[in-house]
């Protein structure tokens, strides 16, 4: 020993040499290099800690043994323990049994090492690199092998991108092949442990005879027989040869006797090549799965140097990469046969390979389809494609993808997580169902700002949650932005574990109505019920509204009437001559003499006068018009089109009060002067005529304001209202409030569909302003007769009293001549009343046919309490004829 000790580690390595080749120092040389090398790389023997491995080991040791039924009870005792959890280091306990289970008397392994070893040196192995000599492959030229220990060194890859040996299976672990099983046994703890699938493959020691020399190479009697040489294409070529180039291909890399056709887009043998057609199609069947390898491999190179692909994008290629990297681990448990097969005859043939690539064949199919179908995808569109091939009826193919979605959908759930919880939007490549408009300003940011890309909207996320989705984020922003609320988003609504990792967001897809479902419904009802509350406690969003109705829907009956009683003077005047600040000061006249007093002053501030666009012979009745001033939250619901419908309302309102104000006054005057004109005689028939005229008009007015108030604004507010109280977020209350408005609008016959109504009802309004007129007129004419009459009979009188004569014969003759010229004037009142009377009672008559055939029921309803005497229907055939076709119909309840 101290001799030993004495010598170099170079003179140890020379012995060691010698002793494993049996031969001497000088015919060593190449083999000692060979071994220099190998000693000074840096992997490390190890021993793989797979517990199924090990499993499968032991049942093929009990196959060997012909103990099948111990198999069998091995497996579920097996299964057993999984599911106990008992133990926490199952695999040191099965290598243990493993190892006890070997056989004492095995043969010792040293004589073939040492062929192996003799035969695996390549002619240069002073100057070829040790890994492998094709850039990108598999080593397949040079074994790594095991010390006397038994464990596998552990393999380069090169760049081909296999980091370690694994499970490539489709669905979970793949059932051991009994046929299989029964004729080899199984593989030692020298050969390689990184795939579960290496179980399946035979070992060589199995098919090599038992008896070899102890040292040296084989006799030339053992060796395969070569039936080519180096670049002969003429001779036969081996099928252990296709094999080694199937390996190749399987990598995507072209071999010598099959290559890729870029005419055909497919692996070919070269013609030259003499081959029998069977091993030719088995190799050309096996050839597709490096055609499916490098339509795989081309999507992921070509993808993940695209940072524009965005985050799903990467997520799914990092998906493919891990399938392709089990896929790898396959392709080294088959090289580590090859390898174990060297000067040998091969145990791994083209029919076995078909066995053993049968399921990553499968697998890969499925993966280029999906590369296939997902071409031209990113984002959420990407993972709803993926979601989409996932709905089959195969288990093996549902799971696979099942697995990629989960990857997939990882960074689509985080940006969700952190919209709803935070309300931050970080999207850079413009993959999430959100999209945010940075150019909006703060008063349309609730509208405008932001809004859902439909076609990014996953599949497995109904349209329902990516509304909601969008409102939770949305309320956030709304409140920090726009109600300056600091309330942080934590309080409003308590952050639930978001999605840390591809496992759990596979979990909450797998419960996508139930877990996730309420995670966004508990969201979207804290953060909307929230925001509910801050508009109507610090912002008076209810108040406003019903503001809205009082002032400007005129529903504060005792204000309105008293506005216009003040107005009166002011807006008989030319629409010229006025001035805002004059009517401003009326207004608040008015507001302190009604109960408008006793409203907020937040909202009687709001409160304004406008003038309308003056055109030419406008009277202060045409451009007067209330306003009402919003801002901040609220103006989010009271937008400026809202606003301007408001006002379209309430012009049509203020005029329709306007007629009804004005028949007001022209029935005052008829009870007033009726009395005073008795002692007229002879205007009897003409204000039996305005009469007669004026009431047809109230009626037209009563029966109008009754449908505009109670059918139209109030059934409208009630419904509003109901909706109102109902509403779980602010989107459900501007909703409500365009709907309430638009059907105001319609209803009230301002929208371009009832344009024609409008103008013959203005027509009428315009008859009712003239009738006023000449009533007027004749009511001042006869009035200032009769004062003239008056003064003549108390000239008479006095004179009478003072004993003089009354008249003298020519105050006689000018007072009968003032008589008869007055009396001259009562046919043209009498044709100026009825030519009034015929145009309006004409208007009147096309306003009821359009109203017959409106679409509203409501309308065609209005029409019998307008006509409840039939007084027009006998005037106009089309009225009977249109009347007809309702008669029997039941009028709403009112």
């Amino acid at each position: 020993m101290a001799a030993l000790d004495q010598k170099s580690p170079n003179v140890l390595l020379q012995s060691l040499c010698c002793r494993i080749t049996g031969k001497s120092e000088a015919e060593v040389a190449h083999q000692f290099q060979y071994a220099v090398r190998v000693v000074g790389s840096n992997y490390a023997p190890t021993i793989e800690r797979d517990e199924f491995l090990v499993s499968e080991k032991i049942k093929k040791e009990l196959l060997k043994q012909r103990r099948e039924g111990d198999v069998a009870l091995f497996s579920e005792l097996h299964r057993k323990l999984q599911t106990q959890g008992v133990l926490k280091h199952r695999w040191s306990v099965l290598y243990l049994l493993l190892s006890l289970c070997e056989d004492p008397r095995k043969p010792s392994r040293v004589g073939s090492y040492g062929a192996l070893f003799a035969q695996a040196l390549p002619r240069d192995a002073h100057s070829t690199p040790f890994y492998c000599t094709r850039p990108g492959s598999l080593p397949l030229s040079y074994p790594e092998r095991s010390g006397p220990g038994g464990s596998q060194i552990s393999t380069s890859m090169g760049t081909s991108g296999i980091s370690s040996l694994g499970v490539y299976s489709l669905n979970g672990r793949t059932p051991t092949p009994q046929p299989l099983l029964a004729g080899h046994p199984p593989q030692t703890a020298g050969q390689q442990l990184g795939s579960r699938l290496a179980w399946a493959l035979p070992n060589t020691s199995a098919l090599a005879p038992t008896s070899r020399a102890p040292l040296g190479p084989p006799p030339l009697s053992t060796r395969a027989p070569r039936p080519r040489h180096d670049g002969d294409l003429t001779a036969e070529v081996g099928e252990a040869a296709l094999v080694r180039d199937i390996l190749y291909v399987f990598q995507g890399i072209d071999g010598k006797f099959i290559k890729m056709s870029n005419t055909d887009n497919c692996y070919k043998i070269d013609s030259k090549v003499v081959l029998c057609k069977s091993l030719r199609d088995t190799s050309s069947r096996l050839a597709e799965l490096g055609w499916l390898h490098n339509k795989i491999r081309k999507y992921t190179d070509s993808r993940s140097l695209d940072r524009a692909f965005g985050l799903v994008g990467q997520s799914f290629c990092a998906s493919l990469h891990q399938e392709l990297k089990e896929y790898y681990r396959l392709l080294a448990v088959l090289h580590s046969q090859v390898e174990d097969d060297l000067g040998v005859e091969s145990s791994l043939t083209l029919r076995r390979l078909l066995v053993w690539t049968y399921d990553p064949k499968v697998r890969l199919k499925i993966l280029a389809a999906l590369v296939d179908f997902c071409q031209g995808r990113k984002g959420g569109e990407l993972a709803s494609a993926v979601h989409a091939y996932g709905k089959t009826g195969d288990p093996q193919m549902r799971a696979l993808v099942q697995h990629i979605l989960s990857l997939v959908s990882h960074p689509i759930l985080n940006f969700l997580y952190r919209w709803i919880y935070d309300g931050e939007l970080e999207d850079t490549y413009h993959e999430f169902f959100v999209a945010s408009d940075p150019t909006v300003k703060t008063d349309r940011l609730w509208h405008d700002k932001y809004s859902l890309r439909k076609s990014m909207i996953p599949t497995f996320i109904t349209m329902d949650q990516a509304r909601k989705v969008l409102l939770i984020g949305k309320s956030i922003n709304f409140l920090h932005q726009v109600c300056h609320d600091r309330t942080s988003p934590g309080k409003i609504t308590p952050a639930s574990k978001s999605t840390d990792s591809p496992k759990d967001a596979a979990e909450l897809l797998s419960d996508l109505e139930g877990a996730f479902q309420g995670k966004i419904d508990a969201a979207y009802f804290e953060t909307s019920k929230y925001l509910l509350n801050v508009l109507n406690q610090n912002y008076l969003l209810l108040e406003h509204l019903q503001a809205m109705r009082r002032y400007l829907l005129l529903g504060q009956g005792d204000f309105i009437r008293h506005l216009m009683d003040l107005l009166k003077p002011e807006l008989a005047r030319p629409a010229t001559t006025l001035y805002q600040h004059n009517l401003t000061g009326i207004l608040e006249t008015a507001v302190r003499a009604t109960n408008a007093q006793y409203d907020n002053a937040e909202i009687l501030k709001r409160l304004d006068v406008r003038l309308l666009e003056v055109s030419p012979g406008d009277t202060g009745w045409d451009v007067f018009s209330l306003d009402y001033h919003v801002e901040g939250p609220i103006a989010t619901v009271f937008t400026r089109e809202c606003m301007s419908h408001y006002l379209r309302v309430f012009n049509f309102l203020w005029r329709a009060k306007r007629m009804e104000y004005i028949l007001t006054d022209i029935w005052k005057g008829q009870m007033c002067n009726a009395k005073l004109l008795k002692s007229m005689p002879e205007l009897s028939g003409v204000l039996h005529q305005c009469h007669i005229l004026a009431n047809e008009m109230v009626h037209f007015i009563h029966q109008m304001q009754y449908y505009i108030t109670f059918e139209v604004l109030e059934c409208c507010w009630d419904e509003l209202w109901n909706k109102v109280e109902k509403a779980q977020d602010l989107d459900h209350i501007i909703a409500a409030h365009e709907g309430f408005l638009d059907s105001v609008i319609s209803r009230c016959l301002l929208d371009t569909n009832s344009r024609s109504l409008l103008n013959q009802l203005r027509a009428i309004f315009d008859q009712i302003i003239e009738f006023q007129s000449a009533q007027d007129s004749l009511y001042r004419s006869a009035l200032e007769e009769l004062t003239l009459r008056l003064q003549y009979e108390e000239r008479k009188k006095q004179r009478d009293s003072e004993g003089e004569w009354g008249v003298t014969a020519e105050q006689e003759a000018e007072e009968n001549r003032r008589i008869q010229e007055f009396q001259e004037t009562i046919p043209k009142m009498r044709s100026q009343l009825r030519i009034l009377t015929h145009f309006y009672q004409g208007i009147v008559q096309q306003f009821l046919v359009l109203i017959m055939t409106s679409p509203d029921e409501s309308l065609r309803f209005l029409s019998f309490r307008l006509d409840f005497n039939e007084h027009y229907r006998a005037r106009d055939p089309r009225l009977r004829a249109s009347l007809g076709t309702t008669r029997g119909r039941r009028p709403p309840n009112i």
